[in-house]
């Protein structure tokens, strides 16, 4: 695809501001939750994951070697495993409490797909064989 690059940078760098977006509202602490913040930080702090991921997945599209290729396969496809642990983390119930998923956690969910999906069609001619 010929701007597959372009557009998994574009998602990379959405995938960074979703981080600073409420990802979800909890009703009996009446408290919003980010990629940074959590009651007692008792999720963690994802979003430092999430941006330096998403760090190297856009040096390594900017690279055009078909070694940064495979590695930026490697870097895709633990961005969207951390993802979906993260998504299921934020967005399960708890003592019968189901949180209110936010706009930022299914952007963060949706651009790190956009990002996998990008990276298995890079933009890189192959060479021709010698006979």
């Amino acid at each position: 695809m010929r701007y597959s690059q372009w557009i998994g940078i574009l998602a990379a760098l959405v995938l960074i501001v979703a981080c600073f977006l409420p990802w979800t509202f909890h009703p009996d602490l009446n408290k919003t939750f980010t990629g940074f913040y959590s009651e007692n930080n008792v999720y963690g702090k994802p979003g430092k994951v999430f941006i330096f991921l998403a760090v190297v997945a856009i040096i390594l599209y900017l690279i055009p070697k078909i070694w940064a290729k495979r590695w930026n396969l490697l870097s895709g496809a633990l961005v969207v495993a951390f993802a979906i642990k993260t998504f299921i983390t934020f967005s399960g119930c708890y003592r019968g409490i189901c949180p209110v998923k936010q706009p930022g956690i299914w952007m963060m969910l949706a651009a790190s797909v956009v990002m996998l999906i990008m990276i298995l069609m890079p933009d890189m001619p192959v060479p021709e064989e010698k006979k």
